[in-house]
C-alpha cells in the first residue's frame, strides 16, 4: 500500500499552486481605470493639464500624440516601445519607415513623465501615460472621451521590423488595411472608426503625391488645391491637413470629405470607393454621435492590444531608455 502523502507537504503544495494561479491571473490581468487610485491618485489630472497646455500651444499635437499611441499599439501591443531612442547597440522603432521624420510628440510625453515622476516616483508606465495623453488630446480638440484602462508596463525592447511590417501604410488598399487590423483583433468597423482620427492632423506630400496627381476617384478642385503645396517632384515634407473643413477640430467631417472624394491619402479614400465600408462612411458622415461612440469603443479595444502587466516589462524612469 502506498504511504500516505505527508500533510505538511500537501499544505506547501497547495500554497505553491495558489501562488502560481495568482501569478498566471496577474499576467493575464485586465487593465483597470483605477489601477493607480492609491499609488498615484493625481495621475489623470497631471496628464490632462499637460495635454491642455500642449494642444493650446499647438493644436496639431493632439493628432501627433494620437498617432504615437496607434503606432505603439500596432507593434507588440501598447507597451511604450515606440518611445525608446536608438542607441549604438539598439535599433528601435523611431527609425522605422512609418515613424522616421514623421512621428512626433516625444518631448510632450517626456514632459508629462517628469511631472508624473515628481508626484509618484517610479510608479506609472510610459505606456499608460501615452494612452491617457492620446485620449486627452482628442477631448481637447472637441472629440469624445472614453475610460482608459491602466496597468500597462513598459517594454524593455522594440522592433523596427515589426514597425515596418505591421503598421498600415498610407498607400494600402482596403483588403490590406482590413487584414492588418484583423491581425490586431480589430474588425472592419473598428478600422473605419479609427481612420476617423484623420479628421485632425496633417500629412506629408510624399504620402499623398500619387493620390493627387494620378488617381481618378478624386474631386478635381481638391486635387488642384493640394498640388499647390505638393509639387510633382521635391517638397516631400510639405504638409497638408488630412481633412479640408475643420482640420483642427475632432468631428465627423473626415467622412464628409470621403463621400465628396476628398480623402487625402489613398488609404482614406479606399474606405469609400464602392467597397464594404461605404455604408458605414455614409452613416458616420451624417451622424457624429455614432462615429464618436464607435471611435471611443475602438480606442478602448486598441488600448487593450497585448499589454505587458504584472511582472512583465518594467516601469521606465525615462521613457526614451530602458532602466
Amino acid at each position: 500500500m502506498a504511504a500516505p502523502f505527508p500533510h505538511h507537504l500537501f499544505v506547501t503544495l497547495s500554497i505553491i499552486l495558489s501562488v502560481l494561479a495568482c501569478s498566471i491571473m496577474m499576467s493575464n490581468a485586465q487593465l483597470s481605470p483605477n489601477f493607480y487610485a492609491k499609488t498615484c491618485p493625481n495621475l489623470q489630472a497631471i496628464v490632462l493639464s499637460a495635454m491642455k497646455q500642449a494642444v493650446t500651444k499647438e493644436p496639431r499635437m493632439g493628432a501627433s500624440i494620437l498617432r504615437l499611441f496607434f503606432h505603439d499599439c500596432f507593434v507588440n501591443g501598447c507597451d511604450g516601445s515606440i518611445l525608446l531612442d536608438d542607441t549604438s547597440t539598439f535599433t528601435g522603432e523611431k527609425s522605422a519607415g512609418p515613424n522616421q521624420n514623421s512621428a512626433r510628440g516625444f518631448d510632450v510625453i517626456d514632459s508629462i513623465k517628469s511631472n508624473v515622476e515628481a508626484a509618484c516616483n517610479a510608479t506609472v508606465s510610459c505606456a499608460d501615460i501615452l494612452a491617457l495623453a492620446a485620449r486627452d488630446g482628442v477631448v481637447q480638440l472637441g472629440g469624445p472621451s472614453w475610460t482608459v484602462g491602466l496597468g500597462r508596463r513598459d517594454a524593455r525592447t522594440a522592433s523596427q521590423s515589426a514597425a515596418n511590417n505591421q503598421i498600415p501604410s498610407p498607400f494600402s488598399d482596403l483588403s490590406t488595411l482590413t487584414s492588418r487590423f484583423a491581425a490586431k483583433g480589430l474588425n472592419a468597423r473598428d478600422l473605419t472608426a479609427l481612420s476617423g482620427a484623420h479628421t485632425i492632423g496633417q500629412a506629408q506630400c510624399q504620402f499623398f503625391r500619387n493620390r493627387v496627381y494620378n488617381e481618378t476617384n478624386i474631386d478635381a478642385n481638391f486635387a488642384t488645391s493640394r498640388k499647390a503645396n505638393c509639387p510633382s517632384a521635391g517638397g516631400n515634407a510639405n504638409l497638408s491637413p488630412l481633412e479640408t473643413l475643420t482640420p483642427a477640430r475632432f468631428d465627423n467631417n473626415y467622412y464628409r470629405d470621403l463621400v465628396a472624394k476628398r480623402g487625402l491619402l489613398h488609404s482614406d479614400q479606399v474606405l469609400f470607393n464602392g467597397g464594404t465600408q461605404d455604408g458605414l462612411v455614409r452613416s458616420y458622415s451624417a451622424n457624429s454621435v455614432s462615429f464618436f461612440s464607435d471611435f471611443a469603443a475602438a480606442m478602448v479595444k486598441m488600448g487593450n492590444i497585448s499589454p505587458l502587466t504584472g511582472t512583465s516589462g518594467e516601469i521606465r524612469k525615462n521613457c526614451r531608455v530602458v532602466n
